[in-house]
């Protein structure tokens, strides 16, 4: 297994120096036993020194097991824990750069606790664990990495690196434009922890996207896709859709305002069936808008993904008794379409 399943990575330390539209019944949860705890790996750090080297690394080997020889080794970037003579000369170093404990200190500063998204979390899960009792909970680790990912999962553990959760006013995105664009980057405050995690979930442990023949055109796309924020909408209700897919208001209110024309123009150019990876890449990759479609760069991104959300969504208002799990079981495409009788507008 990869260490880190399809991870969105940014940028390093250098070592040396540097509301949903779903309408459902009321679910009770209350019957669902489950409290969720992050556990503060970003607090843990702050104990460390050039002095303790040995001891701490002996004690988060066993107290953190694959997140530390992960953080360690691939996000950090100083060594594999067992390398203890490779791992403390870069850890030496690492310690003494004032950009690690500025860092350290605004992410601190930032998130004192978390006990909000612990509530919201425990919340998000029940919802996970009442439709899919059988679902695993991984731990929750927050940490700071410098930048370098946002929410690394493995077989145990979602990480959470609060450093890409520190708001719209921290000094460090501007400073880091080249590597990550202002248009990512105004999504990491920490509401976004949340929805960001579920995410992350969802798509690399809960429904990973199949890799096979089903997910070659665009078409196949837009309905897994359209199924992870479908499930959003479901374990989430309460969150904006625009968090969800990662639009403004602006670029949901332009959506929204224009999904008829949109599908038309899918329509018109050909797209549904196309397994051109450029043009699929266009309509699900991060981007700051769409080319093609507006003017004065006021379209939203992404908009493959935004049409499978709301085909989907219409598909279970036409199939009332579709429950979730039997949604995920069904991957034939061009049927998921017909029976929508989705045609732009909702």
């Amino acid at each position: 297994m990869a260490i880190f399943k399809n991870t969105q990575i940014y940028l390093i330390f250098i070592i040396i120096g540097l509301s949903s539209c779903s309408n459902r019944p009321a679910i009770n949860l209350d019957n669902i036993n489950l409290n969720l705890r992050i556990e503060r790996f970003d607090q843990a750090i702050d104990s460390l020194n050039i002095n303790n080297l040995e001891e701490k690394n002996q004690i988060w080997q066993k107290q953190y097991g694959q997140f530390y020889d992960d953080y360690m080794a691939h996000m950090l970037q100083a060594g594999p824990p067992q390398d203890t003579a490779l791992l403390f000369k870069n850890m030496r170093q690492i310690l003494k750069t004032p950009d690690f404990r500025a860092l350290k200190k605004s992410t601190l500063n930032t998130f004192p606790d978390l006990e909000q998204e612990e509530k919201d979390l425990t919340k998000a899960f029940k919802y996970i664990k009442y439709y899919f009792p059988q679902a695993k909970i991984p731990r929750f680790i927050a940490f700071f990495s410098g930048f370098t990912v946002q929410s690394p999962i493995n077989e145990d553990y979602i990480g959470i690196g609060l450093d890409m959760f520190l708001g719209k006013n921290s000094p460090y995105y501007p400073a880091l434009i080249k590597s990550i664009p202002l248009y990512l980057s105004r999504r990491f405050t920490p509401e976004n922890i949340v929805p960001h995690t579920v995410e992350t979930y969802l798509r690399q442990d809960l429904y990973p996207e199949p890799d096979n023949a089903n997910t070659t055109n665009m078409l196949a796309l837009m309905i897994y896709n359209g199924k992870i924020l479908y499930l959003m909408d479901q374990i989430l209700p309460e969150v904006a859709d625009s968090l969800k897919i990662g639009y403004t208001k602006d670029q949901m209110d332009w959506a929204i305002h224009y999904e008829g024309d949109i599908w038309a123009w899918y329509i018109k150019e050909d797209l549904l069936f196309t397994s051109d990876t450029q043009k699929i890449q266009k309509s699900f990759g991060e981007a700051p808008f769409t080319p093609a479609l507006g003017t004065h760069n006021e379209s939203a991104p992404k908009l493959g993904m935004f049409l499978g959300w709301q085909l989907i969504r219409k598909y279970m208002e036409e199939n009332p008794k579709m429950t979730l799990v039997k949604l995920l079981k069904t991957d034939n495409a061009q049927q998921i379409l017909k029976e929508s009788k989705y045609k732009g507008l909702n």
